[in-house]
Protein backbone atom coordinates (compact mmCIF):
# COMPACT_ATOMS: atom_id res chain seq x y z
CA UNK A 1 0.00 0.00 0.00
CA UNK A 2 1.54 3.82 -1.13
CA UNK A 3 0.55 5.52 2.15
CA UNK A 4 0.12 9.15 2.00
CA UNK A 5 2.39 11.77 3.41
CA UNK A 6 0.72 14.78 4.86
CA UNK A 7 2.40 17.67 7.07
CA UNK A 8 0.44 18.46 10.36
CA UNK A 9 2.59 21.14 12.03
CA UNK A 10 5.50 23.24 10.52
CA UNK A 11 8.21 25.21 12.80
CA UNK A 12 11.34 27.51 11.43
CA UNK A 13 13.48 30.88 12.87
CA UNK A 14 15.73 32.93 11.04
CA UNK A 15 16.21 36.81 9.99
CA UNK A 16 12.86 37.26 9.18
CA UNK A 17 11.72 36.13 12.78
CA UNK A 18 11.91 33.91 15.32
CA UNK A 19 8.85 31.36 14.45
CA UNK A 20 6.80 30.08 11.31
CA UNK A 21 4.03 32.56 11.66
CA UNK A 22 6.32 35.49 12.09
CA UNK A 23 8.78 34.31 9.30
CA UNK A 24 5.59 33.91 6.91
CA UNK A 25 4.61 37.13 7.20
CA UNK A 26 7.41 39.21 6.81
CA UNK A 27 8.34 36.81 3.24
CA UNK A 28 4.41 37.38 2.49
CA UNK A 29 4.91 40.80 2.45
CA UNK A 30 8.70 40.48 0.62
CA UNK A 31 10.57 42.24 3.37
CA UNK A 32 13.81 41.58 3.71
CA UNK A 33 16.14 40.88 6.51
CA UNK A 34 19.12 40.94 4.83
CA UNK A 35 21.65 43.68 6.40
CA UNK A 36 25.52 44.24 7.41
CA UNK A 37 26.61 41.05 9.50
CA UNK A 38 26.56 42.30 13.03
CA UNK A 39 28.63 39.62 14.54
CA UNK A 40 31.79 41.45 15.91
CA UNK A 41 33.55 37.93 16.19
CA UNK A 42 33.49 37.75 12.61
CA UNK A 43 36.66 39.77 12.24
CA UNK A 44 38.31 40.93 9.03
CA UNK A 45 34.26 41.06 7.32
CA UNK A 46 33.38 44.46 7.52
CA UNK A 47 31.08 45.49 5.20
CA UNK A 48 29.46 42.05 4.28
CA UNK A 49 25.77 40.98 4.08
CA UNK A 50 23.57 38.70 6.17
CA UNK A 51 20.47 37.78 7.10
CA UNK A 52 21.22 37.50 10.85
CA UNK A 53 18.79 35.93 13.55
CA UNK A 54 19.44 39.20 16.02
CA UNK A 55 18.02 37.20 19.32
CA UNK A 56 16.82 33.78 20.02
CA UNK A 57 13.91 33.26 21.28
CA UNK A 58 13.01 32.00 25.14
CA UNK A 59 13.43 28.71 25.59
CA UNK A 60 13.36 25.78 28.49
CA UNK A 61 16.25 23.40 26.91
CA UNK A 62 17.99 21.60 29.50
CA UNK A 63 21.89 22.82 29.86
CA UNK A 64 23.42 19.65 29.80
CA UNK A 65 21.91 19.19 26.27
CA UNK A 66 22.87 22.76 25.69
CA UNK A 67 26.64 22.71 26.15
CA UNK A 68 26.82 20.20 23.57
CA UNK A 69 24.76 21.96 20.63
CA UNK A 70 26.34 24.02 18.25
CA UNK A 71 23.97 27.23 17.07
CA UNK A 72 22.93 25.00 13.68
CA UNK A 73 21.91 22.13 16.73
CA UNK A 74 19.79 24.39 18.41
CA UNK A 75 18.05 26.09 15.80
CA UNK A 76 17.04 22.29 14.59
CA UNK A 77 15.60 21.92 17.73
CA UNK A 78 13.55 25.03 18.58
CA UNK A 79 12.26 25.05 15.04
CA UNK A 80 10.77 21.41 15.83
CA UNK A 81 9.87 22.22 18.53
CA UNK A 82 7.74 24.63 17.55
CA UNK A 83 6.43 22.25 14.77
CA UNK A 84 5.76 19.57 17.19
CA UNK A 85 3.66 21.60 19.53
CA UNK A 86 1.73 23.34 16.10
CA UNK A 87 0.54 19.22 15.17
CA UNK A 88 -0.99 18.62 18.90
CA UNK A 89 2.23 15.49 18.79
CA UNK A 90 3.72 14.29 22.08
CA UNK A 91 5.49 10.54 22.81
CA UNK A 92 5.47 8.20 25.41
CA UNK A 93 6.83 4.54 25.86
CA UNK A 94 4.51 3.12 23.20
CA UNK A 95 4.85 4.88 20.14
CA UNK A 96 8.16 6.74 20.60
CA UNK A 97 9.92 3.85 18.22
CA UNK A 98 7.29 5.10 15.73
CA UNK A 99 9.06 9.07 15.75
CA UNK A 100 12.08 9.98 13.92
CA UNK A 101 13.47 12.44 12.49
CA UNK A 102 16.09 13.47 9.74
CA UNK A 103 17.70 16.95 9.32
CA UNK A 104 19.53 18.42 6.52
CA UNK A 105 22.60 20.71 6.83
CA UNK A 106 24.87 22.20 4.93
CA UNK A 107 28.04 23.40 7.18
CA UNK A 108 27.44 22.19 10.49
CA UNK A 109 29.35 23.30 12.89
CA UNK A 110 31.92 25.22 11.61
CA UNK A 111 32.24 28.67 14.18
CA UNK A 112 32.59 25.59 17.01
CA UNK A 113 35.20 23.82 14.66
CA UNK A 114 36.66 27.90 14.12
CA UNK A 115 36.78 28.32 17.83
CA UNK A 116 38.55 25.22 18.55
CA UNK A 117 41.34 26.27 16.10
CA UNK A 118 41.93 29.53 17.65
CA UNK A 119 42.00 28.39 20.77
CA UNK A 120 44.58 26.27 20.11
CA UNK A 121 46.66 27.24 17.35
CA UNK A 122 46.55 31.54 18.40
CA UNK A 123 45.65 31.36 21.93
CA UNK A 124 47.27 29.16 24.79
CA UNK A 125 44.90 25.96 24.86
CA UNK A 126 46.51 22.16 24.81
CA UNK A 127 42.92 20.44 24.35
CA UNK A 128 40.05 21.27 22.39
CA UNK A 129 36.76 21.75 24.51
CA UNK A 130 35.06 18.15 25.27
CA UNK A 131 32.11 18.53 23.00
CA UNK A 132 33.91 19.75 20.13
CA UNK A 133 33.64 16.75 18.25
CA UNK A 134 29.85 15.92 18.85
CA UNK A 135 28.89 19.70 18.14
CA UNK A 136 29.94 19.46 14.53
CA UNK A 137 29.55 16.30 13.37
CA UNK A 138 26.21 16.26 10.52
CA UNK A 139 23.87 13.93 11.98
CA UNK A 140 24.25 16.22 15.89
CA UNK A 141 20.62 18.12 15.09
CA UNK A 142 19.03 15.36 13.88
CA UNK A 143 20.58 13.98 17.31
CA UNK A 144 19.43 16.50 19.43
CA UNK A 145 15.85 16.58 18.10
CA UNK A 146 15.71 12.43 19.22
CA UNK A 147 17.28 13.70 22.53
CA UNK A 148 14.71 16.51 23.02
CA UNK A 149 11.96 14.97 21.40
CA UNK A 150 12.07 11.44 23.09
CA UNK A 151 12.06 10.03 18.94
CA UNK A 152 13.51 6.57 18.69
CA UNK A 153 12.53 5.46 15.40
CA UNK A 154 14.57 6.51 12.20
CA UNK A 155 17.51 9.26 13.53
CA UNK A 156 19.71 10.26 10.27
CA UNK A 157 21.27 13.34 9.48
CA UNK A 158 21.68 14.06 5.57
CA UNK A 159 24.03 16.45 4.06
CA UNK A 160 23.90 17.86 0.38
CA UNK A 161 24.78 21.50 0.76
CA UNK A 162 22.16 24.01 -0.66
CA UNK A 163 19.79 20.92 -1.05
CA UNK A 164 20.04 19.26 2.35
CA UNK A 165 16.34 19.82 3.20
CA UNK A 166 14.34 18.49 1.10
CA UNK A 167 16.66 15.25 0.62
CA UNK A 168 16.09 15.17 4.30
CA UNK A 169 11.98 15.84 3.89
CA UNK A 170 12.46 13.40 0.72
CA UNK A 171 14.20 10.58 3.11
CA UNK A 172 11.40 10.89 5.67
CA UNK A 173 8.51 10.21 3.13
CA UNK A 174 10.52 7.21 2.51
CA UNK A 175 10.95 6.40 5.97
CA UNK A 176 6.24 7.05 6.55
CA UNK A 177 5.86 5.01 2.83
CA UNK A 178 8.14 1.97 4.10
CA UNK A 179 6.16 1.72 7.26
CA UNK A 180 9.56 2.30 9.09
CA UNK A 181 7.48 5.29 10.47
CA UNK A 182 4.15 7.13 11.61
CA UNK A 183 5.42 10.44 11.98
CA UNK A 184 8.82 12.01 11.07
CA UNK A 185 10.30 15.46 12.10
CA UNK A 186 11.52 16.90 9.15
CA UNK A 187 13.77 19.63 7.45
CA UNK A 188 16.95 21.78 7.51
CA UNK A 189 19.01 24.17 10.05
CA UNK A 190 23.00 25.78 9.37
CA UNK A 191 24.21 28.52 10.79
CA UNK A 192 26.81 29.33 8.51
CA UNK A 193 28.27 32.76 9.91
CA UNK A 194 31.66 31.49 11.03
CA UNK A 195 34.70 33.42 9.81
CA UNK A 196 36.50 30.84 7.29
CA UNK A 197 32.99 29.75 5.82
CA UNK A 198 32.44 33.20 4.56
CA UNK A 199 35.76 34.02 3.72
CA UNK A 200 35.07 31.12 1.89
CA UNK A 201 32.37 31.67 -0.37
CA UNK A 202 34.02 35.14 -0.61
CA UNK A 203 36.33 33.82 -2.98
CA UNK A 204 34.25 32.09 -5.05
CA UNK A 205 33.32 35.65 -5.65
CA UNK A 206 29.22 34.78 -5.93
CA UNK A 207 28.13 36.93 -2.59
CA UNK A 208 25.90 40.01 -3.34
CA UNK A 209 27.51 43.23 -1.90
CA UNK A 210 24.07 44.61 -1.20
CA UNK A 211 21.13 42.38 -0.78
CA UNK A 212 19.48 39.28 -3.24
CA UNK A 213 17.52 40.46 -6.48
CA UNK A 214 16.56 36.72 -8.19
CA UNK A 215 15.98 37.07 -11.82
CA UNK A 216 16.44 40.88 -11.32
CA UNK A 217 18.78 41.82 -14.26
CA UNK A 218 21.00 43.99 -11.88
CA UNK A 219 21.38 40.82 -9.45
CA UNK A 220 24.83 40.82 -8.37
CA UNK A 221 25.10 37.14 -6.52
CA UNK A 222 23.81 35.17 -3.37
CA UNK A 223 23.47 36.42 0.36
CA UNK A 224 23.87 34.11 2.93
CA UNK A 225 21.88 33.66 6.50
CA UNK A 226 21.12 30.92 9.19
CA UNK A 227 17.96 29.74 10.15
CA UNK A 228 16.00 26.43 10.75
CA UNK A 229 13.11 25.17 9.05
CA UNK A 230 11.21 21.93 10.67
CA UNK A 231 8.08 19.88 9.73
CA UNK A 232 6.04 17.25 11.34
CA UNK A 233 5.20 14.43 8.69
CA UNK A 234 2.37 11.66 8.96
CA UNK A 235 0.82 9.31 7.67
CA UNK A 236 -2.42 10.38 6.01
CA UNK A 237 -4.04 7.53 8.45
CA UNK A 238 -2.31 8.45 11.42
CA UNK A 239 -3.17 12.36 11.22
CA UNK A 240 -6.32 11.11 10.61
CA UNK A 241 -6.90 9.08 13.46
CA UNK A 242 -6.09 11.09 15.92
CA UNK A 243 -8.51 13.99 14.40
CA UNK A 244 -5.16 16.27 13.05
CA UNK A 245 -5.08 19.52 11.15
CA UNK A 246 -3.65 18.98 7.88
CA UNK A 247 -1.77 21.58 6.35
CA UNK A 248 -1.00 20.07 3.06
CA UNK A 249 0.14 16.75 1.53
CA UNK A 250 3.65 15.81 0.38
CA UNK A 251 2.06 14.53 -3.42
CA UNK A 252 5.33 14.22 -4.69
CA UNK A 253 9.72 13.85 -4.80
CA UNK A 254 12.19 14.37 -7.49
CA UNK A 255 15.51 13.40 -7.35
CA UNK A 256 18.70 13.82 -9.75
CA UNK A 257 22.05 14.83 -10.37
CA UNK A 258 23.75 16.71 -12.84
CA UNK A 259 27.16 14.54 -13.27
CA UNK A 260 28.20 18.17 -15.01
CA UNK A 261 30.40 20.10 -12.77
CA UNK A 262 31.37 20.80 -9.05
CA UNK A 263 30.05 24.34 -8.81
CA UNK A 264 28.20 25.54 -12.69
CA UNK A 265 24.74 24.32 -12.96
CA UNK A 266 23.05 22.93 -15.55
CA UNK A 267 19.73 22.76 -17.37
CA UNK A 268 18.90 18.97 -17.89
CA UNK A 269 20.12 18.21 -13.95
CA UNK A 270 17.10 20.61 -12.38
CA UNK A 271 14.92 19.66 -15.84
CA UNK A 272 14.84 16.01 -14.51
CA UNK A 273 14.01 16.47 -10.82
CA UNK A 274 11.09 18.62 -11.71
CA UNK A 275 9.70 16.19 -13.96
CA UNK A 276 10.50 13.08 -12.05
CA UNK A 277 8.61 15.12 -8.92
CA UNK A 278 5.27 15.75 -11.20
CA UNK A 279 5.39 11.87 -12.52
CA UNK A 280 5.83 10.81 -8.66
CA UNK A 281 3.14 13.08 -7.51
CA UNK A 282 0.69 12.03 -10.24
CA UNK A 283 0.64 15.50 -11.69
CA UNK A 284 0.09 17.36 -15.16
CA UNK A 285 2.38 20.67 -15.90
CA UNK A 286 -0.39 22.32 -15.82
CA UNK A 287 -1.48 21.47 -12.17
CA UNK A 288 1.31 23.24 -10.57
CA UNK A 289 -0.37 26.89 -9.50
CA UNK A 290 3.00 27.91 -7.47
CA UNK A 291 6.54 27.44 -7.78
CA UNK A 292 9.25 28.22 -4.98
CA UNK A 293 12.71 28.93 -7.11
CA UNK A 294 16.00 28.25 -6.21
CA UNK A 295 16.62 31.54 -7.46
CA UNK A 296 19.69 32.42 -5.77
CA UNK A 297 20.00 35.54 -7.46
CA UNK A 298 23.34 34.72 -9.20
CA UNK A 299 23.74 35.60 -13.12
CA UNK A 300 23.82 32.04 -14.20
CA UNK A 301 21.84 30.39 -11.84
CA UNK A 302 18.61 32.05 -12.64
CA UNK A 303 19.33 31.85 -16.05
CA UNK A 304 19.56 28.27 -15.77
CA UNK A 305 17.06 27.99 -13.52
CA UNK A 306 14.53 29.79 -15.92
CA UNK A 307 15.42 27.66 -18.88
CA UNK A 308 15.21 24.51 -17.33
CA UNK A 309 11.52 25.28 -15.88
CA UNK A 310 10.47 26.25 -19.49
CA UNK A 311 11.87 22.98 -20.42
CA UNK A 312 9.33 21.03 -18.17
CA UNK A 313 6.23 23.22 -18.36
CA UNK A 314 6.60 24.79 -21.28
CA UNK A 315 3.73 27.43 -22.40
CA UNK A 316 2.68 26.93 -18.79
CA UNK A 317 5.81 28.39 -17.29
CA UNK A 318 4.55 31.60 -18.23
CA UNK A 319 0.95 30.64 -16.61
CA UNK A 320 2.01 29.53 -12.78
CA UNK A 321 3.28 32.10 -10.35
CA UNK A 322 6.93 31.38 -9.36
CA UNK A 323 9.17 33.25 -6.96
CA UNK A 324 12.48 33.52 -4.78
CA UNK A 325 12.12 33.68 -0.91
CA UNK A 326 15.76 33.78 -0.88
CA UNK A 327 15.20 37.66 -1.49
CA UNK A 328 13.57 37.87 1.99
CA UNK A 329 15.93 35.13 4.11
CA UNK A 330 18.73 35.25 1.94
CA UNK A 331 20.61 31.92 1.20
CA UNK A 332 20.50 29.73 4.72
CA UNK A 333 22.12 26.82 2.77
CA UNK A 334 21.40 23.54 4.50
CA UNK A 335 17.85 25.29 5.95
CA UNK A 336 16.63 27.15 2.57
CA UNK A 337 14.91 24.72 1.26
CA UNK A 338 12.93 24.04 4.73
CA UNK A 339 12.18 27.71 4.74
CA UNK A 340 11.08 27.21 1.13
CA UNK A 341 8.73 24.15 2.06
CA UNK A 342 6.97 26.40 5.04
CA UNK A 343 6.56 29.14 2.00
CA UNK A 344 4.53 26.41 0.04
CA UNK A 345 2.62 25.21 2.75
CA UNK A 346 1.70 28.48 3.89
CA UNK A 347 0.69 29.79 0.42
CA UNK A 348 -1.35 26.86 -0.09
CA UNK A 349 -2.92 27.40 3.38
CA UNK A 350 -3.66 31.13 1.95
CA UNK A 351 -3.59 31.06 -1.41
CA UNK A 352 -1.52 33.98 -1.46
CA UNK A 353 2.05 34.10 -3.39
CA UNK A 354 5.28 35.12 -1.83
CA UNK A 355 6.82 37.98 -4.10
CA UNK A 356 10.94 37.70 -4.92
CA UNK A 357 11.73 41.18 -3.22
CA UNK A 358 14.44 43.58 -4.02
CA UNK A 359 13.33 43.18 -7.72
CA UNK A 360 14.52 46.54 -9.93
CA UNK A 361 15.11 44.81 -13.51
CA UNK A 362 13.69 42.69 -16.13
CA UNK A 363 16.03 40.40 -17.57
CA UNK A 364 15.08 38.72 -21.08
CA UNK A 365 16.79 35.10 -19.79
CA UNK A 366 14.63 35.48 -16.70
CA UNK A 367 11.25 36.27 -18.60
CA UNK A 368 8.75 34.35 -16.35
CA UNK A 369 5.97 35.66 -13.91
CA UNK A 370 8.32 36.01 -11.17
CA UNK A 371 5.92 37.56 -8.73
CA UNK A 372 8.32 41.02 -8.30
CA UNK A 373 7.91 42.95 -4.70
CA UNK A 374 4.20 42.76 -4.28
CA UNK A 375 2.16 39.56 -2.85
CA UNK A 376 -0.44 37.75 -5.66
CA UNK A 377 -3.87 36.46 -4.25
CA UNK A 378 -4.42 33.29 -6.24
CA UNK A 379 -5.90 30.21 -5.65
CA UNK A 380 -2.41 27.50 -5.27
CA UNK A 381 -3.73 24.00 -4.84
CA UNK A 382 -0.09 22.84 -5.92
CA UNK A 383 3.17 24.45 -5.03
CA UNK A 384 6.28 23.03 -5.76
CA UNK A 385 9.94 23.45 -4.54
CA UNK A 386 13.08 23.56 -6.13
CA UNK A 387 16.61 23.06 -4.46
CA UNK A 388 19.47 22.73 -6.39
CA UNK A 389 22.89 21.87 -4.84
CA UNK A 390 26.28 23.14 -5.37
CA UNK A 391 27.97 19.52 -6.97
CA UNK A 392 25.08 19.11 -8.94
CA UNK A 393 22.71 17.06 -6.19
CA UNK A 394 19.02 18.03 -7.03
CA UNK A 395 15.88 17.39 -4.85
CA UNK A 396 12.13 18.72 -5.80
CA UNK A 397 9.12 18.98 -3.38
CA UNK A 398 5.42 18.92 -4.50
CA UNK A 399 2.81 20.14 -2.13
CA UNK A 400 -0.71 19.24 -2.62
CA UNK A 401 -4.40 20.87 -0.68
CA UNK A 402 -5.99 18.33 1.16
Amino acid sequence: MDRRVVITGVGGLCGLGTDAASMWKEMREGRSAIGPIANSELHDLEGMTGAEIKALPQHDINRGHLISMARFSLLAVLAAREAMRQAGLSWDEGNAHRFGATVGVGFTGSYATEQTYRSLLLGSAIRAELFTGVKVMPSAASVHLSLSLGLRGPVFGVTSACASANHAIASAVDQIKLGRADVMVSGGSDAPFAWGVLKAWEAMRVLSPDTCRPFSADRKGLVLGEGAGMAVLESYEHATRRGATILAEIAGVGLSADAFHIAAPSVEGPASAMRACLADAGLNAEDVDYLNAHGTGTKSNDQTETAAIKRVFGNHAYLMSISSTKSTHAHCLGAASALEMIACVMAIQEDVVPPTANYREPDPACDLDITPNVPRERKVRVAMSNAFAMGGTNAVLAFRQV
